[in-house]
């Protein structure tokens, strides 16, 4: 019998979606195992590429050439058997290939060859310190002690002036040493320590609560600012001192230097971080560092779920409801969901927090599915901001033409008169909206989508879709008229409002366009709450999880904004949206207010908002979306597709229809919407068209859906990219 592997190849291509057989060379049967990285002549050229191998069995094949491998990675097995199980739920629940689960456990700094970075520093040697020595050279010998294998002999002579002569006798003699040190790529920033306060009789029952329930997923609701991370950072101690490990999860890069803060403040460096901003080097080391089981806590984005950690105890995913868990590229997860079976496989707890959950998960937990925690009070019983509705049209009406009604601006008046900070919210950034000709009517659009182009006060349009940037015209390019002016409001342009009104106030903006730059989110979060700003601007990314004791004033520009998407969660949006980004007001000890403007007062979702009402927002919404067959009730899926060719694209999609008919007809309360084009129907020049199924969708239907429309784009439209998605983010 000989030894052979399963190997799925690292390839996007999907007609290699499958595993490979090689036979194992005598040579490498001892050291074999699941997971490794190997290489292995692949198509009739017999190319060396990279592979995985996802199962080893003996066997006999007989009348089949089977190739060998060529060698195999010396690291470690990049993959455990729980990392092999949890790539078949991805592919099975969210119908990607194998390589793309793949990728999400292995950083890409591992395949592109990088590897850990190293030093020599000096430490304390392995020979006994006489008395006499210690006298002689007592500064050196104590310092290199408390800095143990912190720096080199040129750090060390060069920036703390010691004798280079000294330094190489006591190494010489063996009372010093010199040794190989790893150098870490990041994570060397030291925190104030973050101090454990004292529980209130709420957070102490739901701590209880948690740890005595016999369901492995739990919801904290608590309303904003009743001390959910305290919650969070008792549980995680707890972990700790079983010698286990959590991962912590937040929607925003923005909300990690907080979050890093305290953390890292209470548990030191046993902290890892993980999100899009690092380097691939920096990915590297964290990720090594949680291998190595050298880091027993991570925080980051949803990525950092897929961190390898040892002896994994329990995953916190903190504002659950935000859509930024759903992943939009392969393999479009949800991180609730992969949280859930990474659960089942480890035999730990998720904890999904929030002040307003999703629709989704609050009804699993009302129906006891999951288990349900609630902090109904803000600590030491805070009350919380009063919510006031201003009428914009009526505004209007009485000649404002401002964006700031006047009961905002005279309460931002009086809060930088008593030297207290405001936020000011409007969830779309840049100068203004679009920019149209008076005379004609006609938008400028992108050229590469079909999307108006924002204009930003560097007087460039910009496309926020693609990309794209060109100077903006003076003239209408199809009447040839100098009328052409900005329309609407981004948060460039509200920014320069404040300063027009508001002479020498400090204003901080907080948006995609001030925070490409890498560690330009801590920057503006700790000068905010360092009081180097009066006012902070920004869009969705300031309103969650930040905690500023002197912010008292936070005003919400347009809540119309998420309410007028053309999307069934709209309302659920807008209701989340408007509760959390009131909660960063009175959050210390002054009370605090909310001036919320809007053209549409009397919509049910800013009227629940406006008295923390979020059993009757999920009792309307719940009926609303019964009535709809919307999740929770049903489930959609989408199929996009996509050409530069529309013609192709309208073909294809037709065919498409007809084909898939023939797998729903029999199928009840499935209904097919479409084929249509997308809301936005053009995006990087290439045109964008869409079917939708909404009602009982098994995964089953989905599989059938999925090996359909790629057989049919394989054979006959191959030059269409299309992609499938199940109850995605948007349809747009």
């Amino acid at each position: 019998m000989k030894i052979y592997a399963e190997i799925i190849i690292n390839s996007d291509a999907l007609e290699i979606d499958k595993p490979f057989t090689y036979e194992v060379p005598e040579d490498l049967v001892k050291d074999i195992r699941v997971g490794q990285w190997v290489k292995v002549p692949f198509g009739i050229k017999n190319n060396l590429v990279d592979g995985f191998i996802l199962r080893v069995k003996e066997d006999e094949i007989n009348g089949i050439r089977i190739k060998k491998i060529k060698s195999i990675s010396l690291m470690e097995p990049l993959l455990t058997m729980d990392d092999i199980k949890l790539v078949s739920f991805l592919k099975e629940n969210y119908l990607c290939k194998y390589i793309d689960g793949i990728k999400l456990l292995i950083p890409q700094g591992v395949l592109k060859g990088i590897n850990n970075k190293y030093k020599l520093v000096v430490a304390i040697g392995d020979k006994a310190i006489s008395d006499e020595i210690k006298e002689k050279y007592n500064d050196i010998l104590n310092f290199i002690k408390n800095n143990n294998g912190k720096y080199n002999k040129s750090e060390l002579t060069k920036l703390y002036g010691m004798s280079i002569y000294k330094l190489n006798k006591l190494i010489k003699e063996g009372y010093l040493k010199v040794e190989e040190e790893i150098v870490y790529r990041y994570n060397y920033k030291e925190y104030i320590n973050y101090n454990e306060k004292s529980l209130t009789e709420d957070q102490t029952n739901a701590i209880r609560q948690i740890e005595t329930s016999n369901k492995n997923v739990v919801l904290l609701k608590g309303v904003t600012g009743s001390g959910k991370t305290e919650v969070y950072m008792n549980l995680v101690k707890k972990v700790i001192n079983k010698n286990k490990s959590a991962i912590i999860l937040v929607p925003e890069i923005s909300l990690t230097p907080q979050m890093i803060e305290r953390f890292k403040g209470r548990f030191g460096r046993e902290v890892a971080v993980f999100h899009s901003k690092l380097s691939d080097g920096e990915r590297y080391d964290e990720w090594y560092r949680v291998k190595e089981g050298k880091a027993k806590v991570v925080i980051g984005a949803r990525s950092a779920l897929f961190l390898p950690l040892q002896n994994l105890g329990i995953i916190i995913i903190d504002e659950e409801h935000e859509n930024t868990y759903k992943s939009e590229q392969n393999p479009r997860y949800v991180t609730k969901e992969v949280a859930e079976y990474i659960s089942t496989l480890k035999n730990c707890k998720v904890i999904l927090g929030s002040a307003t959950p999703s629709i989704e998960t609050y009804y699993r937990a009302i129906s006891g599915e999951i288990e349900l925690v609630e902090l109904k009070s803000r600590v030491d019983n805070k009350p919380m901001p009063n919510i006031e509705i201003i009428d914009m049209r009526e505004e209007l009406n009485n000649g404002n033409v401002s964006m700031f009604s006047r009961k905002l601006f005279s309460e931002m008046k009086l809060a930088l008169e008593n030297k207290e900070q405001i936020i000011l919210f409007l969830n779309r950034r840049g100068f203004s909206t679009f920019v149209s000709c008076r005379s004609c009517g006609y938008v400028f659009k992108c050229p590469k989508c079909d999307i108006s182009m924002t204009y930003h006060k560097n007087g460039y349009l910009l496309c926020h879709y693609c990309g794209h940037g060109q100077i903006q015209p003076k003239t209408c390019p199809k009447c040839k008229s100098k009328y052409v002016k900005h329309f609407g409001t981004g948060t460039e342009r509200v920014e320069e409002e404040v300063k027009k009104y508001f002479k020498n106030v400090k204003v901080l903006r907080m948006d995609m366009d001030t925070t490409r730059n890498k560690n330009s989110h801590e920057a503006i979060y700790n000068a905010f709450k360092n009081g180097e700003g009066d006012i902070l601007i920004g869009t969705q990314m300031i309103s969650k999880g930040l905690d500023f004791e002197n912010v008292t004033l936070v005003g919400i520009l347009a809540a119309d904004i998420s309410l007028n998407i053309p999307d069934y969660r709209s309302s659920e949006r807008t209701f989340q949206i408007v509760t959390q980004v009131s909660g960063r007001a009175g959050r210390g000890d002054k009370e605090g207010k909310v001036i919320l403007q809007t053209y549409t007062p009397n919509h049910y979702s800013l009227n629940y908002a406006k008295n923390y009402d979020y059993e009757g927002f999920y009792n309307e919404e719940f009926t609303n979306r019964g009535l709809m067959y919307y999740p929770p009730f049903g489930k959609i899926l989408l199929i996009n597709a996509s050409s530069k060719n529309e013609n192709s694209l309208k073909n294809f999609m037709n065919t498409l229809k007809n084909e898939l008919s023939t797998i729903y007809e029999n199928e009840y309360n499935i209904e097919l919407l479409g084929p249509a084009p997308c809301m936005i129907s053009k995006i990087k020049d290439n045109f964008r068209w869409q079917i939708i199924f909404k009602g009982d969708i098994s995964l089953d239907f989905c599989k059938k859906i999925k090996d359909k429309l790629y057989q049919l784009n394989k054979n006959v439209y191959n030059e269409i990219k299309v992609t499938i998605d199940i109850n995605p983010n948007n349809l747009t």
